[in-house]
């Protein structure tokens, strides 16, 4: 199966030539073929947002939010479908999978809120006869590039809002894991919106720079590795775009003594194994604060629990990782960890799943005792590895977090809850967890992320969103008493 792009309110065939396989991680079976992309696709997904926008952004917000109330709708009827073409694609479990799709849910729901969120400010008579408020207005076009991990959620951090505040919106997923949103894009379809006002563009990075730099794209969403974050803020910048780009992790947990134990071992590896790793909220750095050979057990038996395989199949926690480079890449990376000095107190290279020999598993994985400034410390994984730490003192614990070039997501777990106040004010990161392993916020909330873990001011989801999806215009009217007396 070929794809196409959706422009224009009709799938098209690629101007590129060239074609990727997309492939089912577990398996190797080749799903589908992704074209490559190129500059002229996105010539054309442009211009038909932009002839789109001009009626859309004039027409009036408690219109435009009906839309989103019935695609709503339609993801609910079709939660399951979506569900399984995403665990076949990325590798996650049918669980994972179907929690994906409640939060993209969450976040429909909440752009239907946009009128009261996008609502103004209003002054009488600021002077004598004079007025003054300020209104929101839709930016433009608005493209968003996604990542691999969530195929089916990212998108709905942004393409709500950008719609319900009267954008036009084109979406550029991973070539890695096309399907879950051709399929969207498809159901999409019964919304019968304005052709161009969505579009769906396959390819890389030919692609990805060509919406980023094209004059008519006004705002830019971006999801990823905070390698590839720092070209998109900084090309987006460089042309004049709003961007928001959000970056790579290394997510640090703080057990403290006074912690639950048993629970927290099995919170902390649904963070750490969950999706495989291959998440931004994974929690990496595992740190405990005295209580070392206990807590150290407790971990090791709740990794061991965690049984790897096939996302669709009856008992499985965790799928393999998407692809056989990044299984290559997770290995030398911890390779790299026991040539520094870490030990392996669980190794998951060479996990073998019985039916799926050439998928792309690693097992659980435990690594201690990583020199703090090697390579494997300061590196995102993005795998199911877990990096435990020891320190003395919770004073270290947060030393070291603040240390970090990430700030996505810090968490503690304590039955103190002075020792939680302290934390959730000193720990630099964006999202803070309490007993909490993945501390991912609900759709009223911004996706936080600080330090290199994001770049720009606003970010996805709430009312972060609206802000980014509008912009603001100040108007002082002057309405003398004397004029209105002569008609």
């Amino acid at each position: 199966m070929r794809l196409r792009n959706y422009i224009g309110g009709e799938w098209r065939d690629s101007h590129s030539t060239n074609y990727l396989e997309v492939t089912n991680p577990a398996t190797q079976e080749v799903l589908a073929d992704v074209p490559a992309g190129s500059a002229a696709d996105v010539n054309d997904a442009v211009e038909a947002a932009v002839k789109a926008y001009r009626e859309w952004s004039r027409t009036p917000v408690s219109q435009r939010i009906q839309f989103l109330f019935r695609l709503k709708t339609i993801l609910e009827q079709n939660r399951e479908k979506i569900a399984e073409t995403i665990t076949l694609e990325s590798g996650k479990t049918i669980g994972e999978a179907r929690a994906e799709l409640v939060r993209a849910i969450e976040n429909v729901e909440n752009a239907c809120g946009a009128p009261a969120m996008m609502q103004g400010v209003f002054s009488e008579d600021i002077a004598r006869g004079i007025d003054e408020f300020m209104i929101r207005q839709p930016v433009g076009v608005s493209i968003c590039i996604s990542p691999f991990n969530f195929p089916g959620m990212i998108p709905f951090w942004f393409l709500p809002y950008a719609l319900a505040c009267g954008n036009a919106f084109i979406l550029k997923p991973s070539e890695k894991v096309p399907l879950t949103m051709v399929l969207v894009f498809e159901l999409m379809e019964q919304l019968d919106l304005p052709k161009g006002i969505l579009s769906l563009v396959h390819g890389g990075q030919v692609v990805v720079d060509a919406l980023i730099t094209h004059p008519d794209v006004r705002t830019v969403s971006f999801v990823g590795s905070s390698h590839v974050a720092r070209h998109v803020y900084a090309l987006g910048a460089a042309h004049g775009k709003r961007v928001q780009a959000q970056g790579g992790a290394k997510n640090p947990v703080v057990i403290l003594p006074d912690a639950d134990l048993h629970m927290t071992s099995q919170i902390v590896a649904d963070s750490v194994y969950g999706c495989a790793g291959q998440r931004c909220l994974a929690a990496s750095d595992i740190i405990t604060v005295g209580n070392r050979s206990e807590v150290t057990e407790s971990l090791v038996e709740a990794a061991k629990s965690r049984v790897t395989g096939f996302g669709l199949d009856e008992g499985v926690h965790m799928g393999p990782v998407i692809t056989a480079a990044s299984r290559e890449r997770i290995s030398g990376l911890l390779e790299k960890g026991v040539q520094e000095g870490g030990r392996l107190l669980l190794d998951g290279r060479k996990a073998k799943v019985a039916g799926y020999e050439e998928g792309n598993f690693i097992a659980p994985t435990i690594i201690e005792d990583v020199p703090l400034d090697g390579q494997l410390a300061g590196t995102e994984i993005f795998g199911p590895v877990m990096n435990l730490i020891h320190f003395k003192t919770i004073d270290d614990a947060i030393t070291y977090i603040n240390r970090n070039r990430y700030g996505n997501m810090a968490c503690l777990f304590t039955s103190s809850g002075q020792s939680a106040r302290r934390f959730r004010n000193e720990a630099e990161a964006g999202n803070i967890g309490i007993n909490i392993g993945v501390a991912a916020p609900v759709a009223q909330f911004p996706f936080s992320g600080w330090k290199d873990s994001f770049y720009g001011d606003l970010h996805g989801q709430g009312s972060h969103a609206i802000e980014f999806f509008t912009q603001t215009k100040v108007v002082i009217e002057r309405w003398p008493k004397e004029w209105s007396r002569k008609f």
